[in-house]
């Protein structure tokens, strides 16, 4: 009787050491987040936000820079968490990527993925690629946080299938001119809500209308706008200190929204050239302005 209840003793004793082990590599693990953008909500609503109109056609969404604007929204949201990646779900005939889609699928920490589109320009097979996406990356721990930007009611079904794996799901809406773009039932399904407003758009979308000096200036080349960039880094650099440029390395290649606009806003000017829709430039843009805060670190 004593030996059963010693053997039966040592094994409690051995499941609590793995225990206290599983726990400790836990605690060592670092949160993790993704951020899953529904393209055609997104056009849509912060088209007609800043635009005044849902027509793609009609206006032009810096993709890049808003990315970026996310992704550092999402850095302050999830203080303690590392991102995995940005998913941006749209619809493309035939699942063929478009140019701009193609600019997107380039981008760093990006991953494209494309459901149908049919004749009547409507997207098919968006909603079930979020819920695969977001259910096998929460049943295999790869997540623990997802900022999902999106309204559709069929998104419930993803953040049902998210959440019964343990994920929190926290619901991103674009701020609506009148009554409500995201669906009631999605809305009492997630863990948290958080509304983007005019402001923080304004910057990545704009009517597409040609500007006067836009019609003849001739387009500048990548090394115009990396010295730019260059140039604008160094005087930012002046003006602030190496404080701030310790502050501001940990975030690369990503720059803070406020900074990143700055530096957009300040090339423009400077090359009288708009830069807006053009992520090659944008990119170089970036490029310089990082190159040379890292070659004066």
């Amino acid at each position: 009787m004593n030996d059963d209840l010693a053997a039966l003793s040592a094994r409690i004793d051995r499941t609590n050491t793995l225990l206290t082990r599983m726990l400790a590599e836990v605690a060592k693990t670092p949160s993790t987040h993704a951020i899953f953008v529904d393209a055609g909500y997104l056009y849509a609503a912060a088209g007609r936000l800043v635009a005044g109109t849902e027509d793609r056609r009609a206006f032009d969404l810096d993709a890049e820079g808003l990315i970026e604007a996310l992704i550092d929204r999402a850095r302050t949201i999830f203080a303690d968490s590392r991102l995995l990646r940005v998913y941006w779900y749209d619809g493309a005939r035939r699942r063929i990527h478009t140019a701009e889609q193609q600019s997107i699928a380039e981008l760093p920490d990006v991953k494209v993925r494309l459901g149908n589109l049919n004749s009547n320009n409507q997207q098919k097979g968006v909603d079930s690629l979020i819920r695969s996406d977001l259910e096998s990356l929460a049943r295999h721990r790869a997540i623990s946080d997802a900022a999902l930007l999106g309204g559709d009611e069929d998104l419930v079904s993803a953040v049902e299938a998210a959440q019964g794996y343990g994920a929190r799901v926290h619901l991103w809406g674009i701020e609506a001119p009148e009554g409500r773009n995201q669906a009631e039932p999605l809305l009492w399904e997630v863990d948290s809500q958080r509304t983007l407003d005019l402001d923080f758009f304004k910057p990545y979308v704009s009517r597409r209308v040609a500007a006067a000096h836009e019609s003849t200036a001739t387009r500048p080349s990548r090394e115009d706008v990396r010295f730019v960039g260059a140039q604008i880094a160094a005087k930012w650099l002046a003006a602030r200190g190496r404080e701030s440029l310790v502050e501001l390395l940990p975030g690369h290649p990503y720059l803070p929204g406020s900074v990143d606009q700055d530096l957009l806003v300040e090339a423009e000017s400077l090359l009288q050239y708009s830069l807006r829709g053009q992520a090659d430039l944008r990119r170089a843009l970036r490029d310089g302005f990082w190159g040379h805060l890292q070659s004066q670190y």
